[in-house]
């Protein structure tokens, strides 16, 4: 029996994107474009008011990254016209119905044209404002599954989740939605639903009616979909609206064929197009800025815990091999885990020892041009100890200021305010940070594993599509591939 064609698959294939200008978006953009520029039509949607607007955010924000070289470089004088043909700027949104597309002809175009659904739309800030993330997160999941059945050629609806909707479970974490049994248990008795949009809309009226500003808004409903989280067993706003997405996804899909994959913390690129790119501050990014300018003198973690990466090019590889290996397949509720932490782990220990042995040899340069000492600093392993370290290192400090202040008449006011806004909101991002920082759980990657020897076993371009995890030595991967891309593509920038 002869072996399948990846390639062949995705020739003359037409695909909606959602979530084309974030880092995992883009990539898998790229990648489609570079590997089968056969490919029927891409369209990207993009929030915008008309397709003009939309057209220049794509071009802007993903088109004319340095992500695109290759495949610019490939196409030389033509790059503009074979985009042009193969990639439409869609104006819309997930959280409205069609997607927020308006214009009623091109609905049914993509209604009779669709045959691949990528659904990579999200708010990934741990504290979102609570009205923003579950409208994104978990109703906009509706409205693309809602999309999703009318388009009467969709042969796969493929949608990232995180890893991470496993909240704070420690041991084996399982490829499968247990995490979540209690939850859906407990949505049996109430409409999920109608109680936060009802909860949200009660708090914006609340603020509405007191005339607060927009930072007192954005902060009130920070925090209140901190609460929310808490309340149902959540760390955060993100993790627990992206696990509320995957319990609606999975309630309402029928018959559809739908993949989700769960990626763990997403890091720069290993080879594809090039080695390093990376768009933004991932999770472990802002912790190596924070280090190599000298600001990052204590950190709470446990050596011992392992830090659960996947670079980008990999992700989008499992992505479209689990497109190709599950099209037109309406089975069961299929889950990966994207991830390296049970068959490849690093744990921060070792993260520690590469960072500080890069930071020693490179140096970051301040802003006379003098080099930056690093230190291995210390290590706090639990949240009672960094609270007691910050009380006696910061916090009293703040208090003999807040005396000065008081007996020298508010001459250090502005001093004392600065100095206590930055203390709360190092505060505020240790606390969400605190349960990935001292993390017990290694994904089971079963599934994705059987992935991979299914593609090895059945697909002729598998090499080109790698995503072994195994593979990554880390050492050589964070000292010559991601600090480096790091400071090429957003720090120095």
């Amino acid at each position: 029996m002869g072996l399948d064609s990846i390639l062949s698959y995705l020739q003359n294939k037409t695909i909606l994107i959602t979530g084309a200008t974030g880092f995992l978006g883009m990539v898998f953009v790229e990648k489609i474009l570079r590997v089968q520029p056969n490919v029927k039509k891409l369209y990207l949607l993009v929030r915008a008011s008309d397709t003009k607007s939309a057209t220049h955010r794509m071009q802007d924000e993903i088109i004319g990254k340095e992500l695109f070289r290759v495949l610019r470089e490939k196409w030389g004088a033509d790059f503009d016209s074979f985009i042009s043909e193969k990639v439409v700027a869609l104006p819309g949104d997930v959280t409205f119905e069609n997607l927020g597309v308006k214009e009623p002809r091109l609905v049914e175009e993509l209604y009779n044209e669709i045959q691949i659904i990528f659904n990579s739309a999200a708010t990934t800030n741990f504290d979102e404002r609570y009205d923003i993330s579950l409208a994104v997160n978990t109703f906009g999941v509706l409205q693309v599954l809602s999309f999703a059945n009318k388009c009467f050629k969709l042969q796969i609806l493929l949608h990232v989740s995180t890893a991470y909707v496993c909240g704070e479970r420690a041991g084996l974490i399982p490829e499968d939605s247990s995490s979540m049994d209690k939850m859906v248990k407990e949505m049996g008795n109430f409409d999920f639903e109608a109680v936060e949009k009802g909860l949200v809309q009660e708090k914006l009226n609340e603020l509405k009616a007191l005339d607060a500003s927009e930072e007192v808004v954005t902060n009130t409903m920070k925090d209140f979909g901190i609460k929310r989280a808490r309340l149902y067993g959540w760390p955060n706003t993100y993790v627990f609206t992206k696990a509320m997405g995957e319990i609606f996804l999975q309630r309402s899909k029928d018959n559809l064929p739908l993949v989700v994959v769960r990626p763990t913390i997403v890091t720069s690129t290993y080879k594809e197009p090039f080695s390093g790119w990376i768009q933004g501050f991932r999770t472990i990014d802002s912790v190596i800025a924070g280090y190599c300018k000298g600001k990052l003198t204590c950190l709470l973690v446990d050596p011992a815990t392992v830090l659960d990466m996947i670079p980008v090019d990999m992700l989008v590889n499992s992505i479209i091999i689990a497109m190709v290996a599950n099209a037109n397949q309406s089975s069961g509720n299929i889950i990966y885990h994207v991830g390296s932490s049970l068959r490849n782990p690093l744990n921060f220990f070792q993260m520690h020892n590469f960072i500080f042995q890069y930071f020693t040899k490179n140096p970051w340069l301040d802003k006379d041009g003098k080099p930056v000492i690093v230190t291995k600093g210390r290590i706090l392993t639990t949240m009672a100890t960094f609270r007691m370290y910050m009380n006696i290192r910061y916090m009293l400090p703040l208090k003999g200021l807040k005396l000065m202040n008081k007996a020298f008449g508010q001459y250090f006011q502005e001093i004392y305010v600065n100095y206590s806004r930055k203390l709360d909101l190092v505060m505020r991002l240790v606390e969400l940070y605190e349960p990935y920082m001292l993390f017990k759980g290694i994904f089971d990657d079963t599934n994705t594993e059987k992935l991979w020897r299914t593609a090895r076993e059945s697909f002729i371009e598998v090499e080109s599509f790698n995503f072994d995890a195994t593979c990554i030595d880390w050492e050589e991967y964070i000292m010559h591939t991601h600090i480096p891309g790091l400071l090429k593509h957003v720090l120095i920038k």
